[in-house]
């Protein structure tokens, strides 16, 4: 049944080669499983229940997307939307974590509603792609810039930040650990980033930094975070900023990957995806999804090209993928021991085994910089502008509306207007009024 329901013979492969894919995708993004948990229980939330929220909201998008969309493209919650819910709305906006849970909700929603509406295409045309990338490139510089913070290597002191010391063993395991994890990608190992972690964590080990808790046992409780989103406090806050934020992340990182993970896997027909509606709507369904278990949003994932590589051409790789998020739940004590934080002086927490991985991620983000065209001023100014603000305001909406406004001013004065279209100067004037009438 297999066969015939995923359509084998027709594709043409087999049962043993969409099993390896699934697993190799599964390797390539199985981080996801201890950096989400590490990430937003700083912003509050109960680590073990952001991590079953993970593993399951993980598994229902996957495997819909197997069994209703037939594409080996694995989901999870996404690499920027994770850092924007926990430092830029929750600690940053002093946004309780419930209603910043809502937003997402809801951003979902309007995510299922454009992808049966067909809207998404307005959506992505409206936005210029050297704004794209830049956008792209500062959640990349963002999230590596935190990743140096909780690494140790670079401390704040005062209103400046300066090197950590090298002296404290902390801090060397995260080099460490930074140049173990940047070899084993630089040798494109499958799962470089996980295995970088776990061998960071066996070290950490060995020195006595980890305490050993364990590798399998209880899956723990999802109850501090199930079904604990506060719909009406994300209204009643009016962060509709915020809820356009997610829902542009979601839209952009989705069709990015999809046609990216397309075109490698040549399953792009004419230039289009078929069954493209059915992966959007697998996409939002699984953000839905997650903000009721309790976790930010699910997006398709760019490292299921790993498992497109290794010869994936169907959904049934995205089953056993889901498959194994599932089975993920019982490591528990493993993913804990690695993803907890250490304290160190003035309440700062440092995360020495998870941090080299954010770095490396990073990294890998900013890669979209060589798209923009930085012969254009036009273009290069507001791209520039995005991706320094992100960071330097340790708030991507922020860094998102220097690039809209100074794009369309730009545009403006420099005689070439007829190159803006009505939702991006909607969205830069909708910006300008909550700077200059609601923010004060």
């Amino acid at each position: 049944m297999i066969p015939k329901f995923f359509r084998f013979k027709e594709i043409g492969t087999d049962v043993k080669t969409e099993v390896i894919a699934g697993l190799t995708t599964f390797m390539a993004m199985a981080y996801i499983i201890v950096v989400q948990p590490a990430v937003l229980s700083q912003a509050g939330m109960d680590f073990g229940a952001v991590m079953v929220a993970t593993c399951l909201s993980s598994a229902i998008a996957t495997i819909l997307m197997g069994l209703y969309a037939n594409y080996p493209i694995a989901l999870a919650p996404g690499m920027g939307q994770n850092f924007y819910f926990a430092f830029t709305v929750v600690l940053g906006m002093g946004i309780a974590w419930q209603s910043a849970l809502g937003a997402v909700f809801i951003s979902g929603v309007i995510f299922i509603v454009i992808s049966l509406w067909r809207v998404r295409e307005k959506l992505i045309e409206a936005i210029p792609e050297s704004l794209q990338c830049g956008i792209a490139s500062g959640i990349g510089l963002f999230i590596a810039f935190i990743g140096f913070l909780q690494a140790g290597i670079i401390e704040k002191s005062g209103f400046v930040l300066s090197m950590g010391s090298f002296h404290r063993k902390e801090v060397l395991l995260s080099i460490v650990g930074l140049f173990i994890t940047g070899i084993l990608v630089s040798k494109r190992i499958k799962g470089g980033i996980f295995l970088g972690m776990i061998i960071t964590g066996l070290i950490g080990l060995s020195m006595g930094i980890v305490e050993y808790q364990g590798i399998a046992g209880k899956i723990p409780s999802i109850a501090p975070t199930f079904m604990k989103l506060d719909i009406v406090g994300a209204i009643r806050y009016g962060i509709f900023t915020v809820i356009f934020v997610f829902l542009f992340m979601d839209v952009f990182d989705t069709v990015g990957t999809v046609i990216g993970i397309g075109q490698a896997g040549g399953f792009m027909k004419e230039g289009k995806l078929p069954r493209a509606n059915r992966v959007l709507l697998s996409d939002a369904i699984g953000t839905v999804a997650g903000a009721m278990l309790g976790t930010s949003t699910v997006t398709s994932y760019i490292e299921s090209a790993a498992g497109v590589s290794s010869g994936g051409k169907t959904g049934f790789a995205s089953v056993i993928t889901s498959i194994c998020f599932l089975l993920a739940l019982f490591f528990y004590p493993f993913v804990r021991m690695i993803g907890t934080g250490i304290p160190w002086k003035n309440g700062i927490t440092l995360y020495p085994i998870t941090a080299p991985a954010l770095i490396i991620i990073g990294s890998l983000i900013m890669g979209t910089v060589k798209k923009i065209k930085w012969e254009d001023h036009t273009e290069s100014i507001p791209a520039f502008l995005t991706i320094l603000g992100i960071p330097l305001t340790y708030n991507i909406g922020d860094g998102m509306a220097m690039g809209f406004i100074s794009y369309v001013v730009l545009k403006l004065f420099s005689g070439r207007y007829r190159e803006l279209n009505w939702v991006l100067t909607v969205i830069a004037i909708l910006f300008v009024f909550k700077y200059a009438v609601i923010i004060k």
